[in-house]
């Protein structure tokens, strides 16, 4: 049976509702002339480039139509690769091919494509299909990264992501998006995938959500996600922090992924992140936000960041 809690008592946990969100942590913290750097991820990806951050490999950038029958070509010695909108959001447009069978294009699902229909997909991107407003884009060609044997059993047929809100460079929650059958292969949890809560200061699995509901087991692997621990943790926290000095951002979401050779990588910067992350994690965002304010004007550094929330958002 469904209970649901009043809105005091959602204040009384520290709980992030929409309004507040958007007044307090965004419109406070992320003035609007700075927004263009994460919502244009072709120049998040220069910026990371230029202060150091690593990244997943541009391959290329198809900018206009004369461009896309160029693809096939442009990309024979590239047996898998991903394409995206520059200006896309919650993961739509988004292709990935992991291989070639014969003149097809292999997705994670086991469906081939041809070329026609690599063209078309590069072609709507252009046009605005997936874009943010329906503006015209750009479609980015990046290498697939190779994801850690570490997600064995907690994704199924897609790349698993870490989410890592930043506020005022503190590292302050955190989640682990893992995808499903019910989501493609997408790690977002609108498109049900599973949002699992990390523990700031172990990097450790807490609980676990799908639309909305707990859940302890991965839907489709049956593998209980208590079990998830995050290799790399402290970098992934450095990581996640130090986008604070390339962005000037207050308030953002890190998007990283786990490459098997790489480490971690930054994958995506959102000034407007979701809320869900407090379900996953059970707990709300205002006290450590409120904790954060009371320490920001100390000019830390981002390893003295990490340390910091690491010392006071770890619940294991």
């Amino acid at each position: 049976m469904l209970r649901f809690i009043s809105p005091s008592k959602l204040r009384e946990h520290g709980i992030v509702g929409m309004n507040m969100r958007n007044v307090r942590h965004i419109a406070e913290n992320n003035p609007r002339h700075l927004y263009p750097s994460v919502d244009d991820k072709l120049k998040t990806k220069i910026l990371a480039e230029a202060a150091g951050i690593a990244v997943p490999r541009l391959l290329g950038v198809i900018r206009v139509q004369k461009h896309v029958k160029q693809m096939v070509p442009f990309l024979k010695d590239e047996p898998n690769f991903v394409v995206k909108p520059a200006k896309g959001s919650g993961g739509k447009g988004i292709l990935v091919i992991t291989g070639r069978e014969g003149d097809g294009f292999v997705k994670p699902s086991g469906e081939v494509i041809d070329e026609h229909d690599l063209h078309r997909h590069a072609s709507n991107t252009l046009s605005g299909l997936f874009s943010l407003g329906g503006n015209p884009d750009v479609a980015m060609i990046e290498e697939m990264v190779q994801f850690a044997d570490v997600f064995e059993g907690f994704t199924y047929q897609g790349v698993p992501d870490l989410r890592i809100i930043v506020y005022k460079g503190f590292p302050i929650m955190s989640m682990a998006r893992l995808s499903t059958a019910n989501s493609d292969g997408k790690a977002n949890l609108h498109q049900g995938a599973v949002g699992a809560g990390i523990d700031i200061g172990k990097g450790r699995a807490l609980l676990a959500i799908q639309h909305g509901l707990p859940i302890e087991v991965h839907p489709d692997t049956k593998r209980p996600l208590s079990e998830l621990v995050i290799p790399d943790w402290v970098e992934c926290l450095r990581l996640a922090s130090s986008c604070y000095e390339m962005t000037k951002l207050g308030y953002l979401g890190a998007d990283i992924v786990l490459d098997a050779n790489k480490g971690p990588l930054i994958l995506e910067l959102n000034a407007r992140p979701g809320l869900a992350i407090q379900m996953a994690n059970g707990y709300g965002l205002n006290p450590r936000v409120d904790l954060v304010d009371s320490v920001a004007d100390q000019n830390l550094s981002v390893a003295e960041r990490v340390d910091f929330s690491m010392r006071e958002f770890g619940k294991l």
